[in-house]
């Protein structure tokens, strides 16, 4: 498609009891540009989400019960009505004035991130924002200025193949980003600026900092299993190596953890090598 026009694009606002800010982000965004639409997915509040976005001038989707920030994001893709969706938190952190500016790429790229700067951010998530970013541009080969910004704007069409693979937490933007690099799709990343959020966060820092933490690791062996097994088996391998001339240096004797260590680093080498075939026959299908 060439470069993406504001009706051809559905902006998707997960929400989840964020009345304080909710009716500024709809009415902000409905002045920048005439998009397809506007559309709210209310998970399940308990407050006035859903009758302010309404009033403000978006469609509104509710689940019966709250079931996460990523099983919002996945109805909103389902319901959207245009080519290309835009996604942005409710909460206010995100100014709708930047959303040209990530909108007018798709077209060129499958995926604009915005991404945040350190001094957006509170010192605790910036540490842990950096730390996976850096992870994720090791293991993924390509430099990841943010990979945790929900602000950002896709083709349909290539959300709808990730979908299974979307969790229902607060994980899918790591999850989208990785899934799409891993994928070969065209990511950028546009610079962007992020105010203090409306309300209250819900992401806890040491939570759903494991839950990142695994999910890069899903998405690393899904597509390039190597990625991880061949560190482990170095390591493992050059430890066994290592431990085991020491011994025969100082005991005249190979040890029997030397023994395993080595034998460790082997099998996992052999399963990152089975793990790596299967990711590329399914990729050639």
């Amino acid at each position: 498609m060439p470069v993406a026009e504001p009706r051809d694009v559905s902006v998707v606002i997960p929400a989840f009891n964020e009345e304080a800010g909710i009716t500024s982000v709809v009415e902000r965004l409905v002045g920048v540009a005439p998009w397809r639409e506007v559309l709210v997915v209310d998970d399940g509040s308990a407050d006035q989400t859903a009758r302010r976005a309404e009033a403000a001038g978006a469609r509104v989707v509710r689940h019966p019960y709250n079931k996460g920030n990523g099983a919002a994001v996945k109805t909103g893709i389902r319901e959207a009505r245009g080519e290309v969706v835009l996604l942005i938190d409710g909460d206010g952190q995100h100014d709708p004035e930047d959303a040209l500016k990530l909108v007018a790429p798709i077209g060129v790229h499958d995926l604009v991130i915005g991404a945040r700067t350190a001094r957006d951010q509170a010192p605790t998530r910036a540490l842990g924002n950096w730390l996976f970013s850096g992870l994720a541009s090791w293991l993924t080969g390509r430099p990841i200025p943010d990979l945790t910004s929900g602000y950002r704007a896709a083709r349909r069409e290539r959300l709808l193949e990730i979908l299974p693979l979307l969790p229902n937490g607060f994980s899918y933007p790591t999850t989208s980003c990785l899934a799409f690099l891993k994928a070969g799709y065209n990511v950028s990343f546009e610079p962007i600026r992020a105010r203090p959020r409306v309300g209250t966060s819900k992401i806890r820092v040491l939570r759903d900092g494991v839950r990142f933490f695994l999910i890069i690791l899903k998405i690393v062996t899904l597509y390039s299993p190597l990625k991880v097994f061949f560190p482990i088996s170095a390591v493992a391998f050059l430890l066994g190596v290592g431990y085991g001339a020491w011994n025969v240096l100082a005991y005249r004797k190979i040890p029997m953890g030397s023994a395993l260590l080595i034998q460790l680093a082997v099998v996992v080498f052999l399963f990152g090598l089975i793990s790596e075939q299967i990711a590329s026959s399914r990729d050639r299908k």
